[in-house]
């Protein structure tokens, strides 16, 4: 202090200085006696309470995960104590900065409009080989309920059956599903640029009472809301998801969304999708049970000329008069039926196992053994007659006692 050193300067006491600037003598004695102006001990830094999970944090990032949500789930479940803004701070510097382009929001009503679309992730199986499933994710317009279900194929079939579960999860049919230009939905645009719906999915909608819709070619973010669903399963519940199977992957996706997508504060609403959901599900059409959308339950398959069907990895066995037709399976539960046509010709349990092989009773029944190969008769051989030279034991002996020397 410079009037500390004027004063001492200018003679005054230690004491006199003290109670001229209202200071202690002690703090007048250490600003004297100091060769410059004293300076202050840094503070000792304290730890931060995201520092021994800061590994555990970069290890995470370079699997791609950059959530704070997800993160800080995770972090809480290895004794993390600290607060969200701590670790976004943190991640801040780290985290991936995307462009956005500007679009205008479009809102619905109640019931109006459901966004559909697919995703896909990857995995690794135990033995080190990766493989990909399909998400299949439905989001409700006005509510922003969301329905999710993992699949290994992205075909017609498993579309319209991914739309049967999410109707009856959701609690009914909106009037209109929009979604992108997919082969599952239009096969193609004619000259004029109208679609040409995929007949099945047309027929489906038509029976179901609802009116399928399409963006506009290379304009994905017209269904902007279920585009961020995709994301949002892809960045918050994938990331920590552990499974045996595909049945208890979906398993844990329903709680996912019945305990954390459904019931959190949406961004945009500021409210819960689940509360307003109970709202829009008067706005519905019902869905109409399983009885009458049977037929849409079934997936085609083509007979093996063994009799047997190929799915879900396990075979499952037919009368073999039906060998290389085309049938269609519907699994009941824990029961896999299969019709062709409107008969139906085989019932089995669902398979336990990879590649298990399921024998319908009386497959083959009427089959005639044939082979490709004529059947050849076994045919007895004629040897030439040989004439022996008969001889005198005697000579024997002798050639015995000959070797013997």
């Amino acid at each position: 202090m410079k009037q500390v050193y004027s004063l001492h300067a200018q003679g005054h006491s230690v004491r006199s200085i003290a109670r001229e600037l209202d200071i202690s003598r002690n703090t007048v004695r250490k600003y004297v006696r100091s060769p410059g102006v004293p300076k202050q001990k840094p503070m000792p830094r304290r730890e931060s309470l995201l520092e021994q999970f800061k590994p555990y944090i970069q290890t995470r990032l370079s699997d791609g995960l950059e959530n704070c949500v997800v993160l800080l789930r995770e972090l809480k479940q290895r004794g993390y104590a600290g607060s969200y803004t701590i670790l976004k701070d943190y991640l801040k510097p780290f985290r991936q900065r995307n462009q956005f382009q500007a679009t205008v929001r479009f809102e619905t009503e109640p019931g109006e409009q459901a966004q559909v679309d697919w995703g896909s992730v990857k995995y690794i199986t135990p033995d080190g080989k990766s493989r990909r499933l399909w998400v299949f994710v439905m989001v409700l317009g006005w509510s922003r309920a969301i329905y999710v279900e993992f699949v290994r194929h992205a075909d017609a079939g498993t579309f319209i059956r991914c739309h049967l579960n999410a109707f009856e999860a959701l609690g009914g049919i909106p009037r209109r599903c929009l979604y992108d230009n997919a082969k599952t939905v239009v096969l193609k645009r004619d000259e004029d640029g109208a679609p040409q719906w995929n007949t099945r999915l047309l027929d489906f909608a038509l029976r179901l009472g609802f009116e399928p819709a399409v963006c506009r070619p290379y304009r994905a973010q017209t269904k902007g809301k279920v585009e961020n669903g995709v994301k949002y399963v892809k960045n918050n519940f994938w990331p920590s998801v552990r499974f045996v199977d595909r049945n208890d992957l979906n398993r844990q996706a329903q709680e996912w969304s019945a305990g954390i997508a459904n019931v959190r504060i949406h961004g945009t609403t500021g409210e819960r999708p689940m509360d307003r959901l109970s709202i829009e599900r008067k706005s519905l059409r019902p869905f109409p049970g399983w009885e009458k959308v049977a037929v849409f339950a079934r997936e085609q398959r083509t007979v093996g000329r063994d009799g047997y069907v190929k799915w879900e990895r396990a075979y499952y066995g037919v009368p073999c008069e039906y060998a290389g037709k085309t049938v269609e399976l519907q699994c009941a539960g824990s029961m896999v039926e299969i019709w062709h046509g409107e008969k139906r010709i085989a019932v089995h349990p669902r398979a336990l196992r990879q590649s298990q092989f399921l024998t319908a009773p009386g497959q083959w029944d009427g089959l005639k053994q044939s082979s490709s190969r004529p059947r050849r008769e076994p045919v007895a051989m004629q040897l030439p007659l040989v004439e022996v030279e008969r001889r005198s034991l005697d000579v024997y002996e002798q050639l015995a006692w000959a070797v013997n020397i």
